[in-house]
């Protein structure tokens, strides 16, 4: 094996040398995004439509958003992902100075994009490329569900804001972890596990970038919780059976022990 490597890193140099852009970052090769809001966008329109062109040519009703925006058209294209308010988007147009996404029937359930009026402002970011800098987290536009703003309060220049959230939610929000926000990566500063909810603050640089301020008591937002806990949880589901099978064999070996004794 060790006699093989070196010639594999030669025949990687020439392929990079007749190749260079294979080997370096590609422009268009965009799958997550960061949680840093690079715009304020406005909803223009939200509307139902009969006539969605669908994949065998026949056609369907459907949910349309359009939204103007400037700096996220910015080496857009068609399918590109964008992230409005936390939720990664397809776009299926676009222009100078708009583009328009299809939000579907699981989006409509699991977010709050199904109640924007026009003139809503919205959070956009386009999505990163692979390998480069990330300031937030990986944020993967998918929402695990809404939250309700329950309180607000400055700290100083600071934004304190109270949010309650289902359980099943909560279970993956700890504190000083990430959380997206309508898509802004955040971190959780308290936890209350018995009235459900969360907090999160935001600096005053922050707060003039994203929509979440402006939001009254009562308002949604969408969140994302970190991807890592699901996983986690999904790799000691397999384990634990086997722990508690364990640890109850352990009893029934000590409680026979202790009556021969």
């Amino acid at each position: 094996m060790m006699k093989v490597f070196p010639y594999f890193i030669s025949i990687l140099g020439a392929a990079k040398a007749f190749a260079p852009n294979a080997f370096v970052k590609n422009r268009t090769c965009r799958n997550m995004f960061t949680g840093i809001v690079e715009e304020m966008g406005t909803v223009k329109s939200l509307e139902q439509r009969d006539d969605m062109v669908l994949w065998d040519g026949s056609t369907g009703t459907g949910t349309e958003l359009t939204i103007v925006a400037k700096t996220v058209l910015d080496g857009a294209y068609l399918g590109c992902s964008i992230c409005v308010s936390g939720v990664c988007l397809t776009a299926t147009e676009y222009n100078d100075s708009e583009f328009k996404v299809g939000l579907a029937p699981e989006t409509l359930r699991r977010t709050y994009l199904g109640d924007l009026k026009s003139g809503d402002a919205v959070n956009l970011e386009r999505a990163g490329e692979i390998g480069g800098r990330n300031s937030g987290h990986f944020v993967q536009g998918h929402v695990d569900g809404v939250g309700t703003i329950i309180e607000k309060w400055n700290d100083e220049d600071s934004l304190f804001i109270k949010v309650q959230v289902d359980s099943e939610l909560l279970k993956y929000i700890v504190p000083k972890g990430f959380i997206a926000i309508d898509g802004t990566s955040l971190t959780v500063c308290e936890v209350d596990t018995d009235d459900n909810w969360f907090t999160f603050m935001l600096v005053e640089y922050t707060q003039k970038k994203i929509i979440i301020p402006a939001k009254e008591i009562g308002g949604l937002v969408n969140l994302e919780v970190d991807v890592l806990g699901k996983y986690a949880e999904n790799a000691v589901a397999s384990v634990l059976p086997r722990i508690e099978a364990l640890e109850q064999r352990v009893k029934e070996l000590e409680a026979e022990l202790a009556a021969k004794e």
